[in-house]
């Protein structure tokens, strides 16, 4: 059963799957950071007003599916949470103590799509990704 959301004069069910990469698609995003970076977007979400439904972190992008209130853009919403976790990722794990202009840690760009009456199935698809990626190289290397 799908839990509608209700604000002052709406009731919405907004979700999004959501997909970035960091800068130049660098496999930068492991060890400590890797299971730590859950906790980093789910305190942005909380500040802004989101909720985070489901997500995964791959070495080089991040799954996202997060319900935004209508009030708000996916742009806007996107643009948000890449610089705030940006500017954490550099302070607590690169221990830059400063984010000058020139320091980027994710892509310009993002993928998204609406989630509809599929969204079982992109919950188990960004829950299932790093499997689906080992057998897809796997696949690849056989020659098939």
């Amino acid at each position: 059963m799908r839990e509608w959301q209700s604000q002052a004069h709406v009731k919405h069910y907004c979700r999004y799957h959501i997909v970035f990469v960091p800068k130049y698609r660098k496999q930068s995003i492991y060890g400590t950071l890797r299971k730590e970076i859950g906790g980093i977007f789910r305190e942005l979400c909380r500040q802004g007003g989101l909720e985070l439904v489901e997500g995964y972190a791959m070495r080089d992008h991040i799954h996202m599916l997060l319900m935004i209130p209508p009030k708000f853009s996916v742009a806007h919403t996107v643009g948000f949470l890449k610089g705030k976790s940006a500017i954490r990722i550099f302070r607590e794990y690169l221990q830059v103590k400063r984010n000058f202009t020139g320091r980027h840690f994710w892509a310009r760009g993002y993928c998204v799509s609406t989630v509809g009456l599929e969204e079982q199935v992109i919950r188990e698809y960004i829950r299932n990704q790093e499997q689906e990626e080992k057998r897809q190289e796997q696949m690849r290397l056989a020659g098939l």
